[in-house]
């Protein structure tokens, strides 16, 4: 039997044959054993291997993608990664990994919050609705975490060769998204929801969402990122690092930047170059970042398609933001009450009827001046919003002249 599991070649035959009898409609569980019994444990390189030789000899993805779960729940446990090449903190796969704890610790949420059902009374059930769809939400961030493989990871993957895996893990976001709409559509209904609905709502949409984002978390890390910091080369793994800001980060905000050996700081923030040419000039990086948090103004700007994609970062600023927000509809960045009034400035905005809106408030004992304007283009398209945020306090009780020099602050 040893000759079995230390034989490369017999032991992916081995999984393959296994695999099939799953799609074949073997029972699991059965399956489970014996590959318990003759090979213990299975290198997740192996499992890229078999899973792309059965696509290329003629396994339709839709196949591989329908019980892709299933052989899944036979493997969980038994994928040997000693292996994998080790993970440098800040590397775009720690970041990943981080957003993965991130989300494990919503589903918990999620789950504290289930046990709760059984003692629930009708007149509470739309305040644990409520929080439960803050959670279903916060784990929709998990898109952002999908996106940054599918449109950063996968194609480097492809370009080495891996074309399978990558086809089949993008239908399973996919799925899990689907699932987690149809959970967070299911527990809106926060007013009109029954207690005796509440047994399908849980056991046919949000149990179902939380187990789908679960399941990708091992798909994950036991088979794709150990695959993917064999394949990748660092000059790959940088431009990945490089774009993942346009995709923003699920949950977390890294706070260590990974740097790959030999290359400068300027190299990995910004690429080679480093300048953004403008009309009227130009900056390097540095001088760009330090012009936005030199501001005595808080900016945040939100592109045409509602996502927020930055925001500036002075040492006081008003309201605290943190890069977590990057990529997230701008909808979900507000309460539920003030949401009316984004979707209404959004749409005046984008239909050209208005260019700009102020509010000012009291916040913490100072007077706080609000303004978002409308970005357009050189045609007059919509490009996005930009908020502006000032604190007038110390400006509206100047009085007087000042025209001499005054260090004074």
């Amino acid at each position: 039997m040893s000759e079995l599991i230390n034989n490369s070649e017999k032991r992916k035959e081995i999984l393959k044959h296994m695999i099939l009898e799953l799609h074949r409609g073997q029972a699991p569980e059965q399956v489970k054993q014996r590959l318990v019994d003759l090979l213990q444990y299975i290198p997740y390189d192996d499992v890229v291997e078999v899973e792309q030789e059965l696509i290329s000899e003629g396994l339709p993805v839709e196949e591989v993608l329908k019980l892709c779960d299933v052989h899944t729940q036979v493997l969980d446990g038994h994928i040997d990664q000693s292996g994998a090449a080790p993970v440098p903190e800040g590397h775009p796969v720690d970041v990943l990994k981080q957003e993965n704890r991130a989300l494990e610790a919503v589903a918990e949420e999620v789950a504290d919050l289930l046990k709760q059902r059984s003692g629930l009374q009708q007149d509470e059930v739309p305040k644990w609705l409520i929080a439960l769809h803050g959670k279903l939400n916060a784990l929709m961030d998990v898109d952002k975490h999908y996106l940054k493989k599918e449109y950063l990871l996968f194609p480097f993957m492809e370009a080495h060769g891996i074309t399978g895996p990558p086809k089949v893990m993008w239908g399973k976001h996919d799925e899990t998204r689907s699932y987690l709409k149809a959970a967070i559509a299911a527990v809106s209904q926060h007013d009109t929801l029954q207690l005796d609905e509440l047994p399908l709502v849980v056991e046919g949409a949000v149990k179902p969402a939380v187990q789908s984002v679960l399941d990708m978390i091992m798909k994950e890390e036991e088979i794709l990122l150990p695959m993917s910091m064999d394949t990748l080369t660092e000059e790959e793994w940088m431009q990945v690092h490089q774009q993942t800001p346009e995709y923003g980060f699920c949950l977390v905000d890294p706070q260590v930047e990974w740097r790959p050996e030999g290359a400068s700081a300027s190299q990995v923030e910004y690429g080679v170059g480093g300048n953004v040419r403008l009309p009227t000039g130009a900056f390097n990086m540095d001088e760009l970042s330090s012009l936005f948090s030199t501001l005595p103004i808080d900016l945040t700007f939100v592109d045409k398609d509602d996502k927020v994609k930055f925001f500036s970062h002075g040492p006081k600023r008003i309201f605290a933001r943190n890069r977590a927000i990057l990529g997230r509809d701008v909808r979900m960045c507000h309460p539920p009450g003030s949401v009316h009034i984004v979707d209404q400035i959004i749409e005046d905005f984008k239909s050209g009827k208005e260019s700009s809106a102020a509010f000012w408030i009291q916040f913490q004992g100072r007077f706080i001046y609000i303004e978002y304007f409308a970005m357009r283009g050189s045609e007059g398209e919509y490009l996005g919003t930009v908020e502006f945020t000032q604190d007038l306090t110390k400006l509206r009780a100047l009085e007087g002249e000042q025209r001499l020099l005054n260090y004074s602050k």
